[in-house]
């Protein structure tokens, strides 16, 4: 029934509670004491009117914290009211105040006991105020009393229930910006998966190839090296000028973290033919057919995807192949199709899990494309299909299949 509260906030509602009584009680004593007849009696009913505001404004100070104690005892300081013969007083905003915290704060159940005080509240009230306390808006009984018990019943609901629906609707504000924060938190968590992601993805595609292309390198050159020192002179030239591409690259990858990703250039096209030659000086030659040709000149999203799917799958053949890979690339008008075939080594396990694999089917889906890499046999096949202009619908999954079949029939 106690709900977390800062110390600043219960403060200021026991402040605030404490004012409201020294203003209200002795406005209420001073306005109704008096009529209350003899000296003993009178000090009596001050006494109940002091205990009953007590009671309702020390629920008005735990109202936050505990609206569930802060109705009861606001339940409590009523009946003392009553009990000492007083109707309504100024200090029944406390009342109001009390149905407030318990349809804004309070729990399930404590909302609707906040709307069953509502209604019985409003019920005794009324009857209190006919049967006791002899309130008419006639001169004669019967009709008239029910007719001015129903009129009082329903003014007493209404402002009960306007102080329990005002909370109702605070409570709905809150819920509102907790979901908008839960929303915004998600937003921010998902934002952060998808740069960790592409950062990783980015780091892959520009290291791994050139990484890849060294290694192969520096072990020809160590074999190489007490048979024909000039060709580990030549893998040795080779090694650093890759290296230097590859810094290059990934100062181009810090500037582009550093700002946005589409700061400085990307790999278009008119890469390709680097990244075959430097495949070729780590000793795997490709066999490239591009038919047909580009219509036009391709959107840079599409450039840069075949560039880094390329890359990688070539990557993979520099490390798994036997020394040759074949690559196809058709342009047709709303697609381009990319297949890359190069034959495994008997050891080589071909998984299709790795971060590389992972990274190319990504890049295929960032712009809405579809790609599959499989071992078939004694050859890795890459097969790829990428939307250019429109978006690849459910017909491109079935062109992939399609695409698929003929590759295996061949």
């Amino acid at each position: 029934m106690i709900r977390p509260l800062s110390r600043a906030a219960l403060i200021l509602d026991i402040v605030g509670a404490v004012l409201l009584f020294l203003v209200l009680a002795p406005v209420s004593i001073v306005l109704y004491g008096p009529s209350t007849g003899g000296s003993v009696v009178q000090g009596t009913s001050v006494g109940g009117v002091l205990l009953a505001g007590v009671l309702m404004f020390g629920g008005v100070a735990i109202g936050r914290l505990a609206p569930g104690l802060a109705l009861a005892a606001a339940w409590a300081g009523a009946i003392v009211q009553m009990s000492v013969g007083f109707g309504p007083l100024p200090i029944d905003v406390a009342i109001l105040l009390v149905l407030y915290a318990t349809a804004a704060w309070g729990t399930h159940r404590e909302l609707w006991w906040g709307f069953g005080s509502v209604l019985l509240g409003g019920a005794v009230a009324a009857a209190y105020m006919v049967l006791i306390e002899g309130v008419s808006f006639g001169p004669g009984i019967g009709w008239e009393q029910l007719n001015t018990g129903v009129l009082l019943l329903l003014v007493a609901v209404l402002a009960l229930g306007f102080s329990w629906v005002c909370g109702l609707l605070w409570r709905v504000v809150l819920r509102a910006r907790r979901t908008r924060t839960a929303q915004l938190q998600a937003e921010s968590l998902a934002a952060e998966e998808q740069e960790r992601v592409r950062i990783a993805r980015d780091m892959h595609d520009v290291v791994a190839h050139s990484l890849a292309v060294v290694i192969a390198q520096a072990d020809g050159a160590r074999y190489a090296a007490a048979v024909k020192p000039e060709m580990a002179s030549e893998a040795l030239g080779t090694i650093a000028q890759t290296a230097r591409a590859a810094l290059s690259d990934v100062r181009m990858l810090l500037t582009q973290l550093r700002h946005r990703q589409g700061d400085g250039p990307q790999p278009t096209l008119a890469d390709l033919e680097t990244l075959f030659a430097q495949v070729r000086q780590a000793g795997v030659e490709p066999f490239v057919t591009v038919d047909p040709m580009p219509p036009g000149e391709p959107p840079g999203a599409i450039q840069l995807a075949v560039y880094r799917i390329l890359q990688e799958a070539l990557t993979n053949a520099i490390r798994h192949g036997d020394g040759t890979v074949h690559v196809h690339l058709a342009w047709l008008p709303e697609r381009v199709d990319i297949v890359v075939r190069n034959t495994v080594d008997g050891d080589a396990t071909g998984s299709t899990d790795g971060h590389g694999l992972i990274g190319m089917r990504e890049r295929a889906q960032l712009v809405g494309g579809v790609l599959r890499a499989e071992r078939r046999g004694g050859q890795f096949v890459v097969e790829g299909s990428l939307p250019i202009g429109a978006s690849v619908d459910g017909a491109g999954s079935l062109d992939l299949l399609q695409m698929n079949e003929r590759g295996e029939a061949r």
